[in-house]
């Protein structure tokens, strides 16, 4: 037997863990484009949506939300000062 023989047995019959049909096991739909993805992404590379709601970043606040906030704050220091 060669070293490089040697090498290549490490004494354990058993098949090795990746195989040609386990590739498919890796793959999931996006549930958004439903393409093919690698079940580990954050994002989707074909529509660029986040898979999960933890990985997406916030939602920006809408306009009226800051307007208001703004507002209040103005209305606080008018009666600060007032």
């Amino acid at each position: 037997m060669t070293p490089r023989e040697m090498d290549d047995d490490d004494g354990d019959d058993e098949p090795s863990s990746w195989d040609d049909e386990d590739a498919d096991d890796y793959s999931v739909p996006c549930p958004y484009c439903r393409r093919e993805i690698h079940e580990d992404a954050e994002r989707c590379p074909y529509c660029e949506r986040y898979i999960s709601d933890e990985d997406a970043p916030a939602p920006a606040k809408p306009w009226w939300f800051v307007m208001g906030f703004l507002l209040c704050l103005f209305v606080i220091y008018l009666w600060i000062v007032g």
